[in-house]
């Protein structure tokens, strides 16, 4: 499995018979000045945890570039469908449910958050449920995005019920849980083979730094990879 880190939350993840994009902030991300094109090549899905702009900006470009499949909760499908992405390259779901995305499926889990896109004057549109995503790979490692979200508890059935071996975790702090709680997240209820930080250094009210996870790691058998922004690496 290869993967690209474009800062903040956005991920391109290839793998046998599919190549992902998870949470496309590719316009207007601070953290990320090479355009939307490039990741764009060859993409056959498009995943968005919640509706947030810096989670879906360059999505609506991405999908009519590549006609790549979008999956995400109902209401964020419905919202780009109006933004003229086709329908038939719509794949919803929500909380609990398991969609078929050909090559691989993908399992949305609860998150703690919330989900809006934000309008002209400062009117927001509801965006259903944020979530985390699971994904179930035939011929490859269980990866699970957790999106934005603090610890909970339940992340123990997650853990129970798919088993994910990398985890990639908001460590920011103010929007979703501080590196340390994220640390905490991944002792008490995942092993994780390997746990990717993010949502950090993006804008100055989040933490620069992902140190607070990596010390927060040290000893428990699971290995932090810090990818540097558009540099593929290999899990």
């Amino acid at each position: 499995m290869k993967l690209t880190w474009y800062g903040h939350s956005a991920f391109r993840v290839e793998t046998q018979g599919a190549t992902i994009l998870i949470d496309p902030y590719l316009v207007g991300n601070p953290s990320w000045n090479g355009g939307w094109e490039g990741p764009a090549e060859g993409v056959t899905h498009v995943l968005v945890t919640h509706g947030h702009d810096d989670h879906i900006s360059g999505a609506v470009e991405v999908l009519k570039k590549s006609g790549a499949v979008l999956v995400a909760n109902f209401e964020i499908c419905m919202y780009l469908a109006g933004k003229g992405v086709g329908q038939d390259k719509i794949n919803p779901g929500n909380i609990g449910g398991t969609v078929d995305c050909g090559a691989f499926t993908t399992t949305f889990v609860q998150a703690l958050h919330s989900s809006s896109s934000q309008g002209q004057g400062g009117a927001n549109t509801y965006l259903g449920n944020p979530g985390g995503l699971v994904l179930h790979f035939p011929n490859d490692k269980t990866l699970y995005h957790m999106g934005d979200t603090d610890i909970f508890s339940d992340m123990a059935l997650v853990n129970e019920l798919h088993e994910p071996k990398i985890g990639i975790v908001p460590v920011g702090d103010r929007f979703t849980m501080g590196g340390a709680v994220a640390a905490l997240a991944c002792r008490r209820f995942f092993k994780f083979e390997t746990a990717i930080p993010c949502h950090f250094g993006t804008f100055p009210l989040l933490d620069q730094t992902a140190d607070n996870f990596v010390s927060g790691l040290e000893g428990s058998g699971t290995k932090v990879a810090l990818p540097k922004i558009g540099e593929p690496f290999t899990l």
